[in-house]
């Protein structure tokens, strides 16, 4: 994660505009510097596995630390067999009802209608016995009953066996679909953060801190891992109030670093919007020229991807943009 407004005082700011007035005109003092990026912890888990040490260089995807994932590993076999069960609930949907549960059913149907043929036609006798004086009423209203119920289960029986033909209705398969789709994706976000449980590098560079031991259980969200970006560095300079009108990204630049006895080739990559000091009160012309203007100058030459990170630089534009 890059920070390009770090915290420094107003009077560090002041120092460099001031000591930049100082050295050869234009030049543009700050520190030769690299993106930074934090890995943080997935979840609140302790760290079982430190893959580099500091200073280690990584691959981009290279595994840094591993945290405890037992955790999330049963709540993925959980969800797994969830995602099963509703991959079978939705085959059994679209396939319908098997040829067995059919026979059984126009069995059920048969009998049904044969029970309700035998109590109406029951029902008939009792009531011509009944009108003979045989019989009290209340035989025929038991009768009466029994045929009404059979007729009643020849018609459940009946609208089963249709159910079973026609199959599942499509609001039940889509209802089915629905939750398939819901278990599936659970398994595949408990999948993603069981893979963040191995703090990965995003893109190659140098481990430059890691804050948490073997161990420990740093809590979630927390940065595990402080990269150094690969390739080319940049310095990051403070440009004076007078030339911020001059500068803008693209424009071509040298830059001189400590400890090396030749210019390098750069080009200015950012240049902020907002002063490193403001006063607190309206800015006359001697508090303007107390300003400073964080920039990032980018080295373009490929020798430059060994040079150390944190050695003081001095940069100078050369007024001379490159062509197209």
């Amino acid at each position: 994660m890059r920070n390009r407004l770090p915290a420094i005082s107003a009077a560090m700011a002041i120092a460099m505009a001031v000591a930049a007035c100082d050295g050869d005109a234009g030049a543009m003092l700050g520190t030769l510097e690299r993106d930074r990026i934090e890995l943080v912890a997935e979840a609140h888990e302790t760290i079982i596995e430190v893959a580099v040490r500091e200073g280690t260089a990584v691959p981009e995807g290279g595994l840094v630390l591993r945290l405890d994932p037992a955790a999330v590993e049963t709540r993925l076999a959980q969800a797994r067999a969830n995602a099963r069960e509703a991959e079978r609930r939705h085959a059994e949907a679209v396939a319908g009802a098997r040829k067995e549960q059919v026979s059984e059913a126009r069995a059920i149907v048969a009998g049904a209608r044969a029970r309700a043929v035998t109590e109406s036609s029951e029902f008939d006798r009792v009531e011509k016995v009944v009108a003979d004086g045989l019989l009290p009423a209340s035989a025929l209203d038991r009768q009466r009953a029994a045929k009404d119920s059979a007729i009643a289960d020849e018609r459940a029986a009946r609208e089963r066996l249709a159910e079973l033909v026609h199959g599942t209705r499509v609001e039940v398969v889509e209802q089915v679909a629905a939750a398939l789709d819901a278990a599936r994706s659970q398994v595949a976000e408990l999948e993603l953060s069981l893979a963040r449980h191995s703090v990965r590098a995003p893109r190659a560079g140098i481990v430059d801190a890691l804050p948490y031991e073997l161990g420990e259980r740093p809590p979630r969200g927390a940065p595990v891992a402080v990269l150094l970006a690969e390739g080319a560095p940049y310095a990051r300079v403070y440009v004076p109030e007078t030339e911020r009108a001059a500068v803008s990204p693209g424009d071509p630049a040298i830059v001189r670093i400590d400890g090396t006895d030749r210019d390098w080739k750069a080009e200015v990559r950012y240049i902020s919007s907002e002063a490193a000091f403001t006063p607190y009160y309206a800015l006359n012309e001697r508090e303007r020229g107390r300003l400073s203007f964080l920039a990032e100058i980018v080295l373009t030459e490929s020798e430059a991807a060994r040079l150390p990170t944190g050695m003081p630089v001095e940069a100078i534009l050369t007024g001379t943009r490159a062509g197209p």
